[in-house]
C-alpha cells in the first residue's frame, strides 16, 4: 500500500466535495442500506441512530471532512482518534472495512449517477483504503492498549 495518495486522487476527491455537501447523507442511507444487507454487521451498529438519520449525516459529514482535508490528513487528527474509539468500542475489526467499500462506493454510483466516473470511484477506492488502512493500524494498537490495561 502506499504510504500517501496520488495527486490525481487528491484532486478528484476534493473536487467531489460539493458533491458530497449537497448529496452526502442520500449516499451514506443508501450506504447503509447496502451494508445492513449482512444482518451480523447491522447488529454492530446503534439502531436508535440509525433510526433517526443521525449515523448517516454523522458519516455524511465524516465523509465531507475528508473529501475537503485530504491533502491535509492532520486537520482530521481528531476526528481519526474519535472514530477508532468509537470503532474499538462496537468491535470493528479489519475484515469488515471491504465489506463498508463494497456498500459505499456502489452508493456513490446510485446517488450520483453519470457524475460518479470510473475515474472518480477509483480515486474514492484509493482514498477510502488509504483511510481504512490508517483506522486499521490504529484500532490493532488500541485493541492492545485496552487488552494490557485490562490485564
Amino acid at each position: 500500500m502506499s504510504s500517501t495518495l496520488s495527486p490525481e486522487t487528491i484532486a478528484i476527491v476534493k473536487s467531489t466535495a460539493p458533491a458530497l455537501q449537497a448529496h452526502g447523507v442520500e449516499i451514506t442511507t443508501r450506504m447503509y442500506e447496502r451494508l445492513f444487507k449482512d444482518p451480523n454487521i447491522r447488529t454492530m451498529f446503534d439502531e436508535a441512530a440509525q433510526t433517526s438519520g443521525e449515523q448517516p449525516k454523522r458519516l455524511a459529514a465524516a465523509i465531507l471532512g475528508y473529501a475537503q482535508n485530504i491533502d491535509k490528513l492532520e486537520a482530521l487528527g481528531g476526528a481519526v482518534s474519535r472514530m477508532v474509539a468509537r470503532h474499538v468500542d462496537t468491535g470493528v475489526k479489519a475484515e469488515h472495512y471491504p465489506h463498508v467499500a463494497n456498500a459505499l462506493l456502489p452508493a456513490i454510483r446510485d446517488v450520483l449517477g453519470e457524475a460518479a466516473t470510473d475515474e472518480v470511484l477509483n480515486a474514492w477506492g484509493e482514498a477510502y483504503w488509504f483511510l481504512a488502512n490508517i483506522l486499521i493500524a490504529a484500532e490493532a494498537e488500541e485493541y492492545i492498549n485496552r487488552s494490557a490495561a485490562a490485564a
